[in-house]
């Protein structure tokens, strides 16, 4: 028996009802056939809601202490993660190695089909290697048929150094059993095309690093209220975003908005944290590190201990 063959049972590689005809369906049968199976993807999240939560919190306190976030997959999986990673440092101003993503094939498999590389367990326990895991380190793998070798040693090398990890596919563990710290399954049935697992398990994975990713970010004391007050400020788009945040918060002219943005040196948050208490750039950087970034706890403090 083959590989692919030993694969067939798998909930990914199954055939889906729904679409046997989907070669004889007209456009607009076609598009509305998508987005009801992509319905699935939005429920298969949901279903996943108490092992994501416990992903963010447990990611985050493993961050805070100085750990680093990686995610590892082969194919559509560590495209995904690759680009979630990438996101991190502009829309949080994260250092690239806080969230990196590997991808079985490297820089190049991003662009070129590189899934004969998925097979070799040794490249993903080498990953492990060579970015020196530690026990503050936090893994996932990501894998949607939930066999990936290349993952399954990853995640294997990554356990042996004391990371915890979490495991994310997309097929039921009666069918692939893993054992890692935290298991999240996204049950999102059959593809539309039989197989082809970068369409509702692409969609529900996207989901869920969207979600894991920003919600660490958040513990992290990334984010005030629902605003980007850690964004990079290195293009005009988000120079613009800056000032309507602190516009927006604050209640000051653009003008005014602008003057303070470049007294912080161009960091929203200390400028936020300047304009509400007064402090200069030193001593408000100087508090926020006391608070480790977090601008509401420095805020609150700063009132608390300057009553009159």
């Amino acid at each position: 028996m083959t590989h692919l063959q030993e694969r067939g049972h798998l909930l990914t590689e199954q055939v889906n009802p729904n679409s046997l005809n989907l070669d004889q369906l007209s456009s607009l049968e076609f598009v509305e056939l998508f987005n009801s199976e992509d319905l699935k993807a939005v429920e298969a999240v949901a279903a996943a809601k108490i092992q994501l939560a416990q992903a963010i919190d447990r990611t985050a306190e493993r961050l805070r202490q100085g750990g680093r976030l990686f995610y590892i997959g082969a194919g559509t999986s560590g495209r995904l993660g690759v680009l979630d990673a990438a996101e991190c440092p502009p829309t949080f101003c994260t250092p690239p190695e806080l969230v990196q993503g590997i991808i079985a094939g490297g820089a190049g498999a991003l662009v070129r089909s590189s899934e004969d590389l998925e097979d070799r367990a040794e490249d993903g326990e080498t990953a492990i290697a060579t970015r020196h895991v530690t026990q503050l380190d936090v893994v996932v793998g990501i894998t949607a048929g939930g066999t990936t070798p290349f993952v399954h040693g990853a995640l294997n090398a990554a356990r042996q150094r004391g990371a915890m990890t979490i495991f994310i596919a997309c097929v039921p563990a009666t069918q692939v059993q893993f054992e890692a710290d935290i298991d999240i399954r996204l049950l999102t049935g059959p593809e539309v095309l039989a197989g082809s697992t970068r369409l509702k398990a692409g969609t529900a994975t996207k989901l869920t690093l969207n979600i894991l990713s920003t919600g660490v970010m958040v513990k992290l004391g990334k984010v005030y209220g629902n605003r980007m007050v850690d964004v990079a400020v290195t293009n005009q788009k988000l120079r613009d975003r800056a000032l309507r945040i602190l516009q927006d918060l604050t209640g000051l002219s653009r003008e005014a908005a602008g003057f303070i943005l470049e007294r912080s040196g161009k960091w929203v948050k200390l400028a936020l944290l300047m304009h509400w208490t007064g402090l200069e750039k030193d001593a408000g950087d100087r508090l926020l590190s006391k608070h480790q970034g977090n601008l509401r706890e420095a805020v609150e403090s700063y009132k608390n201990n300057n009553q009159p």
